[in-house]
C-alpha cells in the first residue's frame, strides 16, 4: 500500500545515507523501523493478567441470601472500618 508521510529533511539524509551504505531501500528500512516499533511497543505493554486471588469456600451462607450488597459488607467488615451505605 502506497502511503505519504512527512520527514524532516535531515531525518530523510541520514536515512537515505544509512541505506546506501547497508546496500537496502529506503521502503525496507521504513518497514523494518515500523516493525521494531510496534515489536517493543507491544512487549512493553504486555498482556495484563489478573492475579487467582479466589479462596477456599462454598459460597454465600444461606442466612445471607436476599441481603443487600451494603449488608454483606457491613457484616464482613464488622467494627474494622466505616460502614458503606451504597
Amino acid at each position: 500500500m502506497k502511503t505519504t508521510i512527512d520527514i524532516p529533511e535531515p531525518l530523510l539524509r541520514r536515512a537515505k545515507a544509512l541505506a546506501q551504505r547497508q546496500n537496502r531501500t529506503l521502503r525496507d528500512m521504513v518497514e523494518a523501523g515500523l516493525r521494531r516499533e510496534l515489536s517493543d511497543t507491544q512487549a512493553s505493554l504486555g498482556q495484563f493478567r489478573l492475579r487467582d486471588a479466589s479462596v477456599q469456600g462454598n459460597g454465600l451462607s444461606p442466612s445471607l441470601h436476599g441481603s443487600s450488597f451494603s449488608e454483606i459488607l457491613d457484616l464482613s467488615y464488622g467494627d474494622r472500618g466505616p460502614s458503606t451505605k451504597l
